[in-house]
Formats: C-alpha cells, sequence, structure tokens
C-alpha cells in the first residue's frame, strides 16, 4: 500500500510509466544515501577488514545507483540529453553548461 510520504500526487491517477520513473528516482537516492554512509563508516574504522568490506559496501551501492541511473536514461530524453552533456567530460561544469546553452 502506498502513503502519503511516497507519493506526492494521487497514486491511482499515475500511470506505471510514471510510477516507475519515480521508484526509479528513490533507488538512486536511497543507494546514494548507503554510498554516503559506507563511505563515512570505512573512513573512521581503524579495522582493517572491516574498512574493506565497507569499502565494497559502497562500492556495490554505486553500482546499483549507476544501473537506476541509466534506467532514467532510457526512459528520459531530458536525463539522456543532459547525461551526454555533463557526464565524461573534462574541464570546468559551468563552462560545459555555457558551451551547452550557445548551441
Amino acid at each position: 500500500m502506498a502513503t502519503s510520504a511516497e507519493w506526492h500526487e494521487s497514486y491511482e491517477k499515475m500511470s506505471e510509466r510514471t510510477l516507475n520513473f519515480s521508484r526509479a528516482v528513490k533507488s538512486v537516492q536511497e543507494e546514494l544515501e548507503a554510498v554516503d554512509w559506507y563511505n563515512q563508516r570505512a573512513e573512521v574504522t581503524t579495522d582493517d577488514q572491516l574498512r574493506r568490506i565497507l569499502e565494497h559496501n559502497r562500492d556495490e551501492e554505486i553500482e546499483h545507483a549507476m544501473m537506476a541511473l541509466e534506467y532514467l536514461r532510457r526512459m528520459s530524453p531530458v536525463f539522456d540529453k543532459h547525461m551526454r552533456t555533463y557526464l565524461f567530460t573534462e574541464g570546468d561544469i559551468l563552462e560545459i553548461e555555457e558551451k551547452a546553452e550557445d548551441h
């Protein structure tokens, strides 16, 4: 059962595509939050074995986040456009934005 905390609009009125989009966004958020938690824990532990486990877990969460981002890119032309503009580039990100807006 959906709760009001999960959805800002009436769940019943949204298309399956919109629901799936929201699910993917929420998954990215949750995965990135887990990345942050694992990273913080790995940095402060003094136990080498635990640090390596936490770093492994962090990196797995990064993989999961990237998979969900790719899903969003594939289903959204706007995500696709901006990912193609900014990802895997070199130089100042704001200058890349300025050049993209000039076209």
